[in-house]
């Protein structure tokens, strides 16, 4: 693995030939060695695929090349790593820190408004893009209070939208609601509204309900 937890806000990556590495600009906060940055363009390639799409939600990225270490984080909020072995990580463009630059990334619309704006019933008419990230290699990604990894084999597995990053594997999720009686007259404290996933992978989940600004 490329990248290295430092502490739970801060994670380190390799860099050398043939291993650069794709953080989004201003996520870089120190590096040792013979280490190089500039900008993804739109140009050809896999380097331009990733900067038109994640530049497309706000996000854009540099890349880190030559020899060195670099670390990452942003804004302090809590880095997770996942590994991929020739998987596909599904997340939202705002969770993406940084990754070994020879994943292959895409970006679709899944939802009109997006998962959390769907829960507070706000649309605002921009849908959301949730990036891929596909290959084997290694993505940090982003998370208020650090994230939990549930593994989802069969059987339902159920999500507070909120608190939802991404997934890996073969997954389908649907949003339901689950309104009972106690929940009708104001006395419930379960969650009206589920992310129900099902199939066979992981799901990673923040530790906090609280969104990105």
């Amino acid at each position: 693995m490329a990248f290295e937890q430092v502490n739970g806000k801060v994670v380190s990556a390799a860099v050398g030939p043939a291993a650069e590495v794709l953080a989004r600009r201003g996520a870089m906060l120190g590096y040792a060695g013979e280490v190089a940055f500039r900008p993804v363009t739109g140009g050809g390639g896999a380097g331009g695929l990733i900067g038109r799409t994640v530049a497309g939600e706000q996000v854009p990225m540099m890349v880190a090349e030559g020899r060195g270490t670099v670390y990452y984080g942003h804004r302090g909020l809590h880095v997770s790593l996942v590994s991929l072995t020739g998987e596909t990580l599904t997340v939202e463009a705002d969770r993406l820190l940084a990754h070994d630059a020879q994943l292959t990334t895409s970006v679709q619309l899944i939802a009109q408004g997006g998962i959390r704006q769907a829960v507070r019933g706000a649309v605002s008419g921009l849908g959301l893009f949730t990036t891929t990230v596909s290959g084997s290699g290694s993505v940090a990604l982003l998370s208020h209070g650090g994230t939990i990894e549930i593994p989802v084999d069969g059987a339902e597995v159920g999500v507070d939208p909120q608190a939802y990053v991404g997934h890996v594997g073969a997954l389908q999720l649907d949003l339901k609601a689950s309104v009972g009686l106690r929940d009708l007259v104001g006395r419930g404290s379960g969650e009206a509204l589920q992310l129900r996933v099902t199939g066979h992978g992981r799901v990673y989940v923040q530790a906090s309900e609280e969104k990105f600004a």
